[in-house]
């Protein structure tokens, strides 16, 4: 079954779907946390279907739990504020990374309130974003979930983390790009750091960067945040899964999640999976992005999230 609602978030509503398993509750529930940028509750943008959230509400459902997944602000139903105006297309871009986490607290207060759920078998699963947030809330909440699942979860500074993706950007650019970049003598990390700089003297929501207008306040943020201060204090257990594949989070960070989790923590470095938790074959490319989304989510992570949360809240499968 299927409910579409809104919850109250720190300065305006939320707009999200419920779902609820057949047969009597209260039933263990997870929190559904997008990746960064304009996603919707599927983990959707207008140019690219991820569905990753959609995707992991079905199985967990059809596993017996409860789910809750929402659209970011700015996007989809959440665009609509509570004087009954709605923001324009590019709210999103006004959003910190701070902003994101208090509104996926004020989810997992909503999830854990509704009727259908048992409050104390509450989990948090975050994708990318997602699960930095997982790990910020989880580890700030007075009574905090009863389990995290971080799938492609950073455990850098935010700057390190990007600086790492540009190390290896390279690879996934066109062979004829690469020899015009050698030929002008263009060093991508060496631009990225610039920007990096040139962003944390903004101080406005948005601003042009390199001839592209960002937002400027989530990178700051982003730039800033370290999550390892968060996974340092995260006493509930722990699922972390990364893509062997991942051109955007370092696999290795896997093991610095498992070093720095004072509670119990299992790891998993998936095979041949990417960022968007598809099997990926061949060389780890961003070029084959918009490929493999038209494939499903790599059920080998999807069987593991699903065995791993059953087991953690009791349930028999």
């Amino acid at each position: 079954m299927t409910t579409e609602l809104r919850f109250p978030g720190p300065d305006r509503d939320l707009a999200g779907t419920l779902t609820v398993p057949t047969g009597p509750g209260p039933f263990p529930a997870a929190l559904l946390l997008s990746g960064s940028g304009p996603l919707d509750r599927d983990s959707n943008h207008a140019r690219m279907r991820i569905d990753v959230t959609a995707q992991l509400a079905a199985a967990l459902t059809a596993a017996g739990f409860a789910t809750l997944r929402y659209d970011k602000r700015g996007v989809g139903a959440s665009r609509l504020l509570r004087d009954g105006t709605t923001e324009p297309a590019d709210a999103w871009k006004r959003a910190g990374l701070h902003d994101n986490a208090a509104d996926a607290s004020a989810a997992l207060s909503a999830l854990a309130a509704r009727p259908e759920v048992n409050p104390r078998a509450v989990y948090v699963i975050g994708h990318s974003e997602g699960a930095i947030l997982a790990a910020a809330i989880a580890a700030a909440e007075p009574a905090p979930p009863a389990g995290v699942v971080l799938l492609a979860c950073a455990a850098t500074r935010g700057d390190a983390t990007l600086l790492w993706q540009a190390e290896r950007l390279p690879a996934s650019i066109p062979a004829p790009v690469r020899v015009v970049l050698r030929l002008l003598r263009i060093d991508l990390v060496a631009s990225v750091r610039r920007n990096h700089e040139k962003v944390r003297r903004t101080t406005t929501d948005t601003a042009r960067i390199g001839g592209a207008r960002l937002n400027a306040r989530w990178t700051r943020e982003f730039l800033a945040h370290d999550p390892a201060e968060d996974l340092a204090r995260l006493t509930v257990p722990v699922l972390a899964i990364t893509g062997a594949k991942d051109l955007q989070v370092n696999p290795d960070d896997l093991a610095r999640i498992a070093a720095l989790v004072p509670g119990p923590c299992e790891t998993w470095c998936a095979p041949d999976v990417s960022h968007l938790l598809r099997v990926q074959p061949g060389p780890a490319s961003l070029r084959a992005y918009r490929k493999e989304l038209r494939d499903p989510v790599a059920p080998a992570v999807l069987t593991r999230v699903t065995d791993w949360l059953t087991h953690q809240a009791g349930l028999t499968r």
